[in-house]
């Protein structure tokens, strides 16, 4: 399928091929007919794309200081990587779009119809592509009536509704809207629309007249001056009731104006990227309120309520972005005596094949231009492909692994993260043995993008195109975590090694599920618990096999925030940060005593804000030795963040962030490693997988192990659960 891509490394912007997107549950296939361009937050987006690094930096300071501090606690080499990676990643175009339902995901069965017309909404979702996948949330039906290329403007009607809402105008009331281009027009209308009388003020007397043609009672030329007198001769004296500014500027003029403008207690409302310096003594003097409106209404931002379905309910929260945007596609039906009328809006239309020329006119204006419209033609032939604990089973497996031998890796890859792009792909290309044959991503614009970079064969949106794929016998998932077990086992059923990023599985069913293929599969499994592979760990294990008696193992883990609503907190999605990274230290325990987990006894620190990130783990193993993982979110970054310290046989070990390691014995103290260059296993890790499959098998790691370590880590969720030691 042809979609907008534009790279934010240098800004170049095209009409690419990209791989069809595939419906996921909860999620609704859309054919496109036709999408907005939103000339202010789009032109914005590609004049930041084109900037210089250094230019970037100057305009997003707080991205600045978050690659600073990565560099300090990663090194330049890696950060680097990182920055180049995550500007490789193409960014898609568009966000209001409307077309016709191709299919309806999983839980959606009834609720949206194969044909059915509908607005979509959503950056990075309801892109300028003739396929997009949108979650329910930000979608709404269209009346039959509404032809598609006026549909397409109901997100950024939504987010002028939300403004309106957010200002809370009265029946009569003045309001006074700052800024007259696409949000401010639909602004001026649903105003006029809710009682209240508007008045345009803007620089550009075209907007002007379009915006007194479209209801306003007053349109007021800023350039004139005399804005406050007129206003007060409009208002008899009082002043605006409210003021929304929808203006795009860096100045802080609107602002002031606002203030010179409203009445006592007034109500400002900013919906625009503007300028945020408000003159403090007139805002005080007058006792204004300034707000702030959201996007397209409540729920936008939250993962819970637009990713996993997650309702609000109406008695507390009746106008969500669902609604919002439902609402604003209803009041575009030409049945309505009393309508939102955006044909006028339109000034130009573009085929999608001439986007370049559509975003050209945007961002240089050459021409006046105000709706600009891009349309699709015919049906697109991607289209039709897109569509209590229970007891742990035994993993004893069966000795035979991946064959046959001699065919090579051909590596089929499924997800392409920050993650698998700044560390795991980069290190695959290199590797002698390996073919990369297909990348998949839930973005096809993302594989295409990850193909070309890494030299992939194909690339898809499906993951089928890796999985039923007899030219592949090897597969690397890197996706989010839910998806880890069922793609493992998919992979092993159909006879593929897998090297799956960890964790395994999210409960014991999940991990059950992995030991039943793998039970029934000539291929084996590896799980991304890279550290076991880091030459300093190899180095303390191989010394601690040679001490006599048990061993104790400390290992320290300063791990830094997370944001509360990130996805590796939601359990049903991530499973939490023991799941997703203290399996890590159990594992790395677990290989360097080199006995099986008898036990685990976990405690957890006082929860700020509903959530504790700070967790110590007590692993006793069967030959008696202990090991303690302490898990903490509460330091800072700049400090190390891993320390390993082992005592067996009157000898002491430490590693240090996988940069150095001191060992202390017979009285002497000796160093080894570099404070400059870390090595954390990621390349022995996938190099042991690479030749593993080459060669027909086994699997570098006692698979049995693995799951050993995988029902240790969802041991620790159940020790804080029952507050108890669990036993293995």
């Amino acid at each position: 399928m042809k979609q907008v891509i534009q790279s934010p490394r240098t800004g170049k912007l095209a009409v690419r091929e990209v791989p069809a997107p595939k419906v996921t549950a909860g999620h609704v296939l859309v054919r496109t007919r036709a999408s907005l361009i939103s000339a202010g937050t789009e032109r914005m987006s590609v004049e930041f794309a084109r900037k210089s690094l250094a230019g970037k930096a100057k305009a997003r300071p707080d991205l600045a200081r978050q690659v600073l501090a990565k560099a300090r606690r990663d090194g330049l080499r890696a950060t680097w990587n990182a920055v180049l990676a995550r500007l490789d990643e193409p960014m898609p175009l568009g966000y209001s779009a409307a077309g016709e339902v191709v299919a309806a995901g999983a839980g959606l069965e009834g609720v949206f119809r194969v044909g059915e017309r509908v607005a979509v909404a959503g950056a990075g979702l309801a892109n300028h592509a003739e396929l997009n996948v949108v979650p329910r949330a930000l979608v709404a039906p269209v009346p039959d009536d509404v032809p598609d290329e006026e549909a397409c403007f109901a997100t950024l009607a939504a987010i002028s509704l939300h403004a309106v809402r957010t200002l809370g105008p009265g029946l009569g009331d003045v309001v006074a809207v700052l800024g007259v281009g696409l949000v401010g027009q639909l602004a001026v209308q649903l105003l006029t629309l809710s009682g209240a009388r508007a008045v345009a003020l803007d620089y550009n007397p075209g907007r002007l007249d379009l915006a007194r043609r479209m209801g306003a009672q007053a349109a007021l030329d800023l350039a004139d001056g005399g804005v406050a007198e007129a206003v007060s001769a409009l208002t008899a004296g009082v002043g605006c009731d409210g003021i929304l500014i929808a203006a795009a500027t860096d100045s802080s003029e609107p602002l002031a104006t606002a203030a010179a403008i409203a009445r006592d207690r007034a109500r400002v409302c900013m919906v625009g990227d503007t300028g945020t310096a408000f003159p403090r003594r007139e805002f005080m003097q007058k006792e204004l309120n300034l707000v702030v409106s959201r996007s397209y209404g409540p729920g936008r931002y939250d993962e819970d309520f637009e990713g996993r379905g997650v309702k609000y309910p109406a008695g507390f929260v009746r106008w969500t972005e669902t609604e919002n945007l439902a609402e604003c596609v209803r009041l575009m039906s030409p049945a309505l005596a009393r309508r939102l009328d955006v044909a006028p809006l339109i000034t130009h239309r573009f085929p999608l094949d001439e986007a370049e020329a559509a975003y050209a006119m945007v961002t240089g204006a050459s021409e006046p231009h105000l709706g600009v419209v891009l349309t699709y033609g015919g049906d697109s032939a991607d289209a039709a492909d897109a569509g209590a604990p229970a007891g742990a089973r035994d993993p004893s497996f069966p000795a035979t692994a991946a064959g046959p031998a001699g065919k090579g890796c051909v590596l089929g890859v499924i997800g392409a993260g920050n993650f698998a792009r700044t560390v795991l792909l980069p290190e695959l290309k290199k590797l002698a043995g390996v073919r990369l044959h297909t990348v998949v991503t839930r973005r096809g614009a993302s594989a295409e993008k990850t193909r070309q970079t890494f030299g992939f064969a194909h690339a898809g949106a499906d993951e089928a195109a890796v999985l039923e794929n007899p030219d592949i016998n090897a597969v690397l998932i890197a996706t989010r975590h839910d998806s880890h077990a069922e793609l493992t086992a998919r992979a092993l059923e159909a006879d593929k090694a897998v090297l799956v990023e960890k964790p395994l599985g999210l409960d014991r069913q999940q991990i059950n599920r992995v030991i039943e293929a793998r039970n029934g599969s000539a291929a084996f499994f590896q799980v991304g618990f890279n550290r076991r592979f880091a030459p300093l760990a190899v180095t303390v294990r191989d010394r601690l096999r040679g001490t006599a008696g048990p061993r104790f193992v400390l290992l320290r883990v300063n791990a830094g925030s997370m944001a509360a609503d990130h996805w590796v907190r939601a359990s049903d999605e991530g499973g939490g940060r023991i799941l997703g990274e203290v399996c890590h230290f159990v594992d790395l325990a677990r290989f360097l005593i080199g006995a099986p987990i008898a036990s685990v006894l976990a405690d957890t620190g006082e929860a700020t804000g509903g959530i504790s990130d700070d967790v110590t783990v007590t692993l006793r193993f069967a030959d008696g030795s202990l090991a303690t993982v302490a898990y903490t979110a509460l330091g800072d970054m700049a400090f190390g963040k891993e320390r390993i310290e082992a005592y067996a046989g009157g000898a002491v070990f430490t590693i240090d962030d996988f940069r150095t390691l001191v060992v202390a014995e017979d009285g002497r103290v000796a160093s080894h490693g570099s404070r400059r260059r870390q090595d954390k296993g990621f390349t022995g890790a996938l190099k042991a997988f690479v030749g593993a499959v080459a060669a027909g098998g086994p699997a570098p790691v006692d698979e049995a192990e693995v799951v050993e370590t995988s029902f240790a880590t969802i041991a620790v969720l159940e020790s804080l659960r029952a507050g108890t030691r669990i036993d293995l």
